[in-house]
Protein backbone atom coordinates (compact mmCIF):
# COMPACT_ATOMS: atom_id res chain seq x y z
CA UNK A 1 0.00 0.00 0.00
CA UNK A 2 2.70 2.51 1.00
CA UNK A 3 4.77 1.61 -2.08
CA UNK A 4 1.78 2.44 -4.33
CA UNK A 5 1.23 5.75 -2.49
CA UNK A 6 4.90 6.70 -2.90
CA UNK A 7 4.80 5.85 -6.61
CA UNK A 8 1.71 8.03 -7.05
CA UNK A 9 3.32 11.00 -5.29
CA UNK A 10 6.56 10.78 -7.26
CA UNK A 11 4.53 10.47 -10.49
CA UNK A 12 2.65 13.63 -9.51
CA UNK A 13 5.98 15.41 -8.93
CA UNK A 14 7.00 14.63 -12.48
CA UNK A 15 3.76 15.84 -14.04
CA UNK A 16 3.42 19.04 -16.00
CA UNK A 17 1.26 20.79 -13.39
CA UNK A 18 2.13 24.42 -12.82
CA UNK A 19 4.54 25.14 -10.00
CA UNK A 20 3.33 27.30 -7.14
CA UNK A 21 -0.38 26.92 -7.72
CA UNK A 22 -2.55 27.52 -4.62
CA UNK A 23 -3.74 23.91 -4.75
CA UNK A 24 -0.21 22.46 -4.90
CA UNK A 25 2.58 22.01 -2.35
CA UNK A 26 5.99 20.90 -3.54
CA UNK A 27 8.73 19.43 -1.37
CA UNK A 28 12.38 18.91 -2.27
CA UNK A 29 15.34 17.48 -0.42
CA UNK A 30 17.84 14.63 -0.48
CA UNK A 31 14.94 12.28 -1.26
CA UNK A 32 14.23 14.12 -4.53
CA UNK A 33 10.97 16.00 -4.94
CA UNK A 34 7.26 15.45 -4.43
CA UNK A 35 4.06 17.30 -5.24
CA UNK A 36 0.82 17.14 -3.28
CA UNK A 37 -2.59 18.45 -4.27
CA UNK A 38 -3.78 20.26 -1.16
CA UNK A 39 -6.65 21.97 0.49
CA UNK A 40 -5.46 25.08 2.29
CA UNK A 41 -6.58 25.73 5.86
CA UNK A 42 -5.61 29.35 6.52
CA UNK A 43 -8.50 30.46 8.73
CA UNK A 44 -8.94 29.39 12.37
CA UNK A 45 -12.22 27.56 11.68
CA UNK A 46 -10.64 25.59 8.81
CA UNK A 47 -7.58 24.73 10.89
CA UNK A 48 -9.79 23.53 13.77
CA UNK A 49 -11.57 21.02 11.51
CA UNK A 50 -8.62 19.96 9.37
CA UNK A 51 -9.06 16.45 7.99
CA UNK A 52 -11.57 15.29 10.59
CA UNK A 53 -14.29 12.81 9.64
CA UNK A 54 -12.73 11.78 6.32
CA UNK A 55 -12.57 8.08 5.60
CA UNK A 56 -9.84 8.29 2.97
CA UNK A 57 -7.54 10.64 1.10
CA UNK A 58 -5.94 10.28 -2.33
CA UNK A 59 -2.27 9.27 -2.37
CA UNK A 60 -1.04 12.60 -3.70
CA UNK A 61 -3.42 14.73 -1.61
CA UNK A 62 -3.01 16.59 1.65
CA UNK A 63 -3.92 19.64 3.66
CA UNK A 64 -1.69 22.66 4.19
CA UNK A 65 -2.21 24.56 7.43
CA UNK A 66 -1.07 28.18 7.12
CA UNK A 67 -0.62 30.33 10.24
CA UNK A 68 -0.36 34.11 10.26
CA UNK A 69 3.01 34.02 12.04
CA UNK A 70 5.48 31.44 13.37
CA UNK A 71 4.21 29.77 16.54
CA UNK A 72 4.12 26.52 18.49
CA UNK A 73 1.81 24.28 16.47
CA UNK A 74 0.03 21.44 18.23
CA UNK A 75 -2.38 18.87 16.82
CA UNK A 76 -4.41 15.88 17.89
CA UNK A 77 -6.35 13.26 15.99
CA UNK A 78 -9.80 13.71 17.53
CA UNK A 79 -12.40 12.72 14.94
CA UNK A 80 -9.65 12.02 12.40
CA UNK A 81 -10.24 8.62 10.85
CA UNK A 82 -7.10 8.14 8.76
CA UNK A 83 -3.44 7.94 9.86
CA UNK A 84 -1.50 11.07 8.97
CA UNK A 85 2.06 12.32 8.69
CA UNK A 86 2.54 15.94 9.76
CA UNK A 87 5.35 17.91 8.17
CA UNK A 88 6.16 21.06 10.14
CA UNK A 89 7.91 24.01 8.47
CA UNK A 90 9.12 27.45 9.53
CA UNK A 91 8.41 30.83 7.92
CA UNK A 92 10.85 30.05 5.08
CA UNK A 93 9.17 26.75 4.26
CA UNK A 94 12.11 24.76 5.64
CA UNK A 95 10.96 21.54 7.27
CA UNK A 96 11.70 21.63 10.99
CA UNK A 97 10.25 18.25 11.90
CA UNK A 98 8.06 15.35 10.84
CA UNK A 99 5.57 13.41 12.95
CA UNK A 100 4.87 10.07 11.28
CA UNK A 101 1.76 7.93 11.47
CA UNK A 102 -0.43 9.90 13.84
CA UNK A 103 -2.94 7.40 15.18
CA UNK A 104 -6.59 7.89 14.14
CA UNK A 105 -8.88 9.13 16.94
CA UNK A 106 -5.96 9.54 19.40
CA UNK A 107 -6.23 12.66 21.55
CA UNK A 108 -2.56 12.72 22.54
CA UNK A 109 -1.10 16.14 21.72
CA UNK A 110 1.35 16.18 18.82
CA UNK A 111 3.74 19.09 19.32
CA UNK A 112 5.40 20.47 16.21
CA UNK A 113 7.59 22.73 18.31
CA UNK A 114 8.08 26.48 18.22
CA UNK A 115 8.51 28.58 15.09
CA UNK A 116 6.07 26.64 12.91
CA UNK A 117 4.13 28.58 10.28
CA UNK A 118 3.16 25.79 7.85
CA UNK A 119 2.06 22.21 8.43
CA UNK A 120 1.47 19.75 5.62
CA UNK A 121 -0.65 16.72 6.48
CA UNK A 122 -0.33 13.73 4.15
CA UNK A 123 -1.25 10.05 4.32
CA UNK A 124 0.40 8.22 7.19
CA UNK A 125 3.62 6.45 6.30
CA UNK A 126 4.44 8.51 3.21
CA UNK A 127 6.99 10.86 4.79
CA UNK A 128 9.11 8.00 6.09
CA UNK A 129 8.76 5.91 2.95
CA UNK A 130 9.80 8.87 0.80
CA UNK A 131 12.56 10.08 3.10
CA UNK A 132 11.06 13.51 3.87
CA UNK A 133 12.94 14.98 6.83
CA UNK A 134 14.03 18.14 8.62
CA UNK A 135 15.95 20.47 6.32
CA UNK A 136 13.84 19.69 3.25
CA UNK A 137 12.13 22.64 1.59
CA UNK A 138 8.46 23.33 0.90
CA UNK A 139 7.15 25.60 -1.86
CA UNK A 140 3.67 27.17 -1.99
CA UNK A 141 2.30 30.65 -2.83
CA UNK A 142 1.45 31.23 0.86
CA UNK A 143 5.20 31.35 1.64
CA UNK A 144 6.36 34.89 0.76
CA UNK A 145 9.03 34.79 -1.96
CA UNK A 146 11.22 37.32 -0.14
CA UNK A 147 11.77 34.88 2.78
CA UNK A 148 11.17 31.49 1.12
CA UNK A 149 14.01 28.96 1.09
CA UNK A 150 12.53 27.75 -2.23
CA UNK A 151 10.61 30.69 -3.69
CA UNK A 152 7.93 30.52 -6.34
CA UNK A 153 8.74 31.86 -9.74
Amino acid sequence: MIRALVAAVFAAAGSAAAACAPETVELRGEFGSARFNVEVADEPAERNVGLMNRESMAASAGMLFVYEAPQRATFWMRNTLIPLDMIFADETGTVTGVHENAVPLDETVIDGGPGVQYVLEINGGLAGAMGIDAGDEMRHPAIPSDVAAWPCG
